[in-house]
């Protein structure tokens, strides 16, 4: 879940943000792999505090 996520979102902003250029694949992955682990940790550890919170 966080692998599609991460690599859409990061994508879209990317593109909006700097447009088709030469390095537009370089940034989009640097951007997409800092995105992936945050979501990554965030899902893995704060995920289960939330629910904890909701029940």
């Amino acid at each position: 879940m966080s692998f599609i996520a991460t690599f859409f979102v990061s994508f879209v902003i990317v593109m909006v943000n700097l447009g088709f250029k030469p390095n537009f694949m370089l940034v989009w992955m640097r951007s997409w792999g800092i995105a992936f682990v945050l979501v990554t940790m965030a899902i893995l550890f704060l995920a289960p505090q939330v629910r904890k919170r909701i029940k």
